[in-house]
């Protein structure tokens, strides 16, 4: 079974492709390949383009709340390059359709765990 840490890994973590040279079918691609499309389209992701060890760093940077009111949030210093990904109004599934927005935000994230890691993208601001 997927742990909490890999999902994470799947839906929010591209340090490969970078953020300048996506393409407006980013989404459509990504959201696929990660299996979000299966059973239903996943209405909202974003994905992070840095390297792995930057994106784990943020689980020792700002501590925040979470929207939940947890309090195991964790927001970047840095503003990061990001996509994200919004379904649009006309897509149905399983024609799963999406608007790529780059974006340079600050990232929010859950962790937890030993070693302690991302586990939920919260939010981007």
């Amino acid at each position: 079974k997927e742990s909490s840490a890999e999902k994470f890994l799947r839906q929010h973590v591209d340090s490969i492709d970078s953020p300048g040279n996506l393409s407006p079918t980013y989404c459509n691609q990504m959201m696929l390949r990660r299996n979000m499309t299966k059973g239903s389209c996943k209405p909202v992701n974003t994905f992070v383009h840095e390297p792995l060890k930057d994106i784990k760093a943020v689980c020792f940077q700002e501590n925040v709340t979470c929207k939940n009111g947890n309090s195991n949030c964790y927001k970047s210093h840095a503003s990061l390059h990001i996509t994200d990904c919004r379904t649009i109004s006309s897509s149905k599934y399983p024609d799963c359709a999406y608007k790529t927005s780059q974006e340079q935000k600050h990232i929010i994230v859950a962790c937890e765990g030993d070693p302690f890691v991302p586990v939920h993208y919260d939010a981007s601001v």
